[in-house]
């Protein structure tokens, strides 16, 4: 079957403004660019966008799929902004819990509230007498009540985990605020979840992306729900005849070697990805690795998840298997750090490593990344959601090369665009505003360090040929051009037209995967 698409702006992304009459689709391929009286003759079918427009299908190059399903199925504190209030939501939502029943909450950020209240686990005990556990917006933090550190073991005399902190009170009592490695001492004693509850959440999130426009994403959700066999059986149940989709999976060091030699993928639908590590925290649990102490509280630096020597030995398993890592790193001496590895352990010869998040930076780290071949993974959204308050946290001084997008491009290193869900919204067009304005929607001033801001060009392009590049698939994805996958998003209008507001206003009309409609406004969608 050939399928001609035409009537209206459709946008290769090769190069700025250019633009193609017509795309003829030969099952999931692009085979021909031209002129539509050109392209019809060849066609079995035609799709005429009645003046909307088209672009290469937008892909999220970092996020967590089935905990995005678990947000949307789950209580989600995310847009609460005073302590009182999410006090009020939680009381609500624990009505009925009893005995060991477990309440979980998504999302809570204290800079949201004026006050900027973290909860002790005395008042979450007023609230519920079950096991509670709040993961912070970050996930790199989570609040506990004194039921859920009881099952976890965790007293005045549990030891730090390494890398990982339990917070604790004057006397050395846990206040319930567990950071990085330590929320993992509660999260191990969560009831584990079904398959079928696996494959629900990670339905629902695929339903929401494809939805929103988004053809793929790059995803870990290897590393938890016990046993990889798990997840990855949901993906398997989800994604496939029906429901096409591009999952890249991320593969937690933990999971990894098992996974090199006995998982069973479905490509190019669900495919196998680098290692990932972490290297830090998150800026606003202060867990991020800095060079130098935090500006609103000298006494840290941020933690480092692993020793420089097991960092190392890390990426040397996934070289082992010939294989790129993926590194979470915030902080700059977490990038130092990531970067010393990468350097000591090249990368395999058609490979590319991924550094995620990036957001803060040093002039020798840039020198650095610029004699690599690596793919850094951006969230645009970090910036109206961390200012102002992360100048609180690194100061001034630091702002130079921090959520520094524009350097980055302008250097020439690669760049790809995600949300981070379910930290931040999935939405592609909140990303895509965020990187073009850096600003809330509902601010009026200038933007956050707006000599940062992308052009509209720029910002489609992390989403697009930036997402393939990260995956060594730049010759196949992220433009539309002869031989390339048929995967499209198609807006109601021109993304490149009318003030900032239009990426936000936009509405997506359809979704095509591999040749397929996976999704279509005011039609049967998947």
């Amino acid at each position: 079957m050939k399928v001609l698409i035409y009537g209206g702006q459709i946008y290769t992304m090769a190069t700025e403004g250019e633009t193609v009459e017509a795309v003829l689709v030969s099952d999931d391929c692009i085979e021909k660019t031209g002129s539509y009286e050109e392209l019809r003759q060849l066609a079995d079918k035609e799709i005429d966008l009645a003046g909307r427009t088209m672009y290469p299908g937008l892909v999220d190059s970092h996020l967590h799929l089935i905990q995005h399903g678990e947000k949307l199925m789950r209580v989600d504190l995310s847009k609460i902004d005073s302590s009182e209030d999410m006090k009020q939501q939680l009381i609500r939502s624990t009505e009925g819990h009893s005995g060991d029943e477990w309440f979980i909450g998504e999302g809570w950020n204290e800079n949201n509230f004026p006050d900027r209240k973290i909860f002790h686990r005395s008042e979450l005990d007023a609230i519920c007498e079950s096991p509670m556990m709040l993961k912070r917006v970050c996930r790199h933090a989570v609040l506990a009540n004194s039921r859920a550190l009881e099952l976890a073991g965790i007293t005045k005399e549990t030891e730090d985990p390494e890398g990982g902190v339990i917070v604790r009170d004057t006397n050395g009592e846990p206040t319930g605020y567990l950071l990085d490695a330590a929320q993992e001492l509660v999260a191990n004693v969560v009831p584990e979840v079904s398959v079928g509850y696996l494959t629900k959440a990670l339905k629902t999130s695929v339903d929401d992306l494809l939805k929103l426009g988004l053809t793929g994403a790059h995803t870990e959700d290897m590393g938890y729900y016990g046993h990889y066999s798990r997840p990855l059986q949901a993906f398997h149940n989800v994604i496939g005849k029906e429901t096409k989709f591009r999952a890249h999976l991320l593969r937690a060091h933990i999971a990894f070697e098992e996974m090199m030699e006995n998982a069973e993928y479905l490509e190019p639908f669900i495919d196998p990805g680098p290692m990932k590590l972490f290297a830090d925290g998150s800026i606003g649990g202060r867990t991020a690795l800095l060079s130098h102490p935090y500006t609103d509280d000298p006494s840290t630096s941020g933690v480092a998840i692993h020793s420089d020597e097991e960092l190392k030995r890390l990426v040397s398993v996934a070289r082992k298997y010939g294989e790129a890592v993926a590194i979470h790193v915030i902080g700059d001496f977490a990038m130092e750090k990531a970067l010393d590895a990468i350097e000591a352990h090249p990368t395999p010869q058609g490979k590319r490593d991924r550094l995620i998040h990036a957001m803060v930076l040093r002039e020798d780290l840039l020198e650095r990344l610029k004699r690599l071949d690596v793919a850094l993974d951006l969230q645009p959204s970090f910036v109206p959601s961390d200012f102002p308050w992360v100048v609180e946290r690194l100061g001034d001084d630091r702002l130079a090369l921090s959520y520094a997008w524009k350097t980055l491009l302008d250097e020439g290193i690669i760049c790809a665009g995600g949300s981070d869900a379910p930290i931040e919204e999935v939405d592609p067009r909140e990303g895509l505003f965020a990187a073009v304005a850096r600003r809330k929607p509902e601010d009026t001033h200038d933007g956050y360090l707006p000599e940062q801001k992308l052009s509209r060009f720029e910002a489609i392009r992390l989403y697009t040929y930036g997402s393939a590049q990260a995956i060594c698939m730049e010759h196949r994805r992220g433009l539309i051009k002869e031989g390339f996958d048929a995967d499209f998003t198609v807006f109601d209008r021109d993304l490149f037209e009318g003030p900032e507001e239009q990426l936000l206003n936009a509405e997506v009309e359809m979704t095509v995967v591999a040749g397929e409609v996976m999704y279509e406004k005011n039609g049967e969608g998947v």
